[in-house]
């Protein structure tokens, strides 16, 4: 086992005083695969978690299947989502379902508390949750979807030897550029097969979805432009309400799309520069992640305000306890080294 070569990205203090640091890397690529910029080690393997839920998606588009069963396009954004389970999210996944003949029952995805409540917002009392306020829901639906429309086993479609499962790990092999022997194999939080890879082949493939190109001067590819515009239009639907990827989307005025994964991943996906950035936080701290991304972006130059808009509350926050005194501060120290 090689550990990743990691650096410091983001310090917390507390009363001036170090008490938490936070190591990580970024891959800053273009759609060719060039890496433009990094910190730490941009060829640490790490796994892709729900970043890698737009490509995830591509078979069902590449088939015709958004088409076939009369999805919006703010519904082909839910099938690449991380969704806080709000009534907007729970109710598209519920017209989807009717809309390839398929029922809650079916999804594999699994009950969780939806995303959107915390500890300062809890659920009302008596509620109840079923599959559909998943945060991966939509991402399942789009899965029983294509296996609908090709005729395939749906009980099985998390399968690893399932024929979705082996065309999602096809195009996942092409866009990065690494023979699918190579990619990391391993069960994601909702059940479904993941993959990983080096951060710089993830930031590769996010590049290429905002290019909406496979890279290397091939032609436009239809179904990856078309899955980025469907996200860069509907952000609501791909995150949620009071979320980071949404502020972030929303700060971009479409150009960009920003998609957050478990333990740590965050990509986005630069429309007007064709560039894609991973980041990797190696404690997994969301906070850490967030702060990252927003330094990141405004270190490769893009007009990303923060002070008075919803993305304050990432933007290097100050700490604060219970009572809301303030006790710290998280602080991004990332500083990107260009090639």
């Amino acid at each position: 086992m090689t550990l990743p070569s990691h650096v410091p990205l983001v310090v917390t203090t507390r009363h001036d005083h170090v008490e938490r640091i936070h190591w990580g890397s970024v891959a800053v690529v273009d759609a060719d695969g060039a890496l433009l910029a990094h910190a730490g080690d941009p060829n640490a393997w790490m796994f892709s978690r729900s970043t890698l839920k737009p490509f995830q998606a591509l078979p069902f588009v590449r088939d015709g299947g958004p088409d076939h069963f009369g999805f919006t396009d703010a519904e082909l954004a839910l099938t690449c989502a991380s969704h806080g389970g709000e009534d907007m999210h729970v109710d598209a996944v519920t017209r989807m379902l009717a809309k390839i003949g398929m029922t809650e029952s079916d999804l594999r995805c699994g009950v969780h508390m939806p995303d959107h409540y915390s500890e300062d917002n809890l659920p009302p009392r008596g509620s109840v949750f079923d599959q559909r306020h998943h945060n991966c829901s939509g991402k399942h639906t789009g899965f029983l979807g294509y296996c609908c429309m090709h005729g395939y086993a749906r009980a099985s479609y998390l399968e690893r030897d399932h024929e979705l499962q082996q065309e999602i790990t096809r195009g996942v092999s092409a866009l990065a550029g690494l023979p699918d022997s190579e990619l990391w194999y391993g069960i994601d939080g909702c059940s479904a097969p993941n993959l990983g890879m080096p951060l710089a082949r993830l930031a590769m493939m996010w590049a290429r979805l905002a290019a909406g190109t496979s890279g290397g001067g091939a032609a436009t590819d239809a179904a990856l432009a078309r899955i980025f515009s469907a996200m860069a239009a509907h952000p609501a639907m791909v995150s949620g309400t009071g979320r980071c990827d949404l502020a972030l989307a929303n700060a971009s005025g479409g150009d960009w799309v920003a998609k957050v994964g478990a333990d740590g991943v965050h990509t986005i996906g630069i429309r007007s520069t064709g560039v894609g950035v991973a980041i990797k936080i190696a404690d997994g701290n969301f906070d850490a992640v967030y702060a990252t991304t927003i330094a990141v972006l405004k270190q490769l130059g893009l007009p990303l305000e923060t002070e008075g808009t919803p993305l304050a509350k990432w933007a290097d926050p100050v700490l604060r306890n219970v009572r809301g005194t303030a006790v710290g501060q998280l602080k991004a120290t990332v500083q990107l080294t260009w090639v």
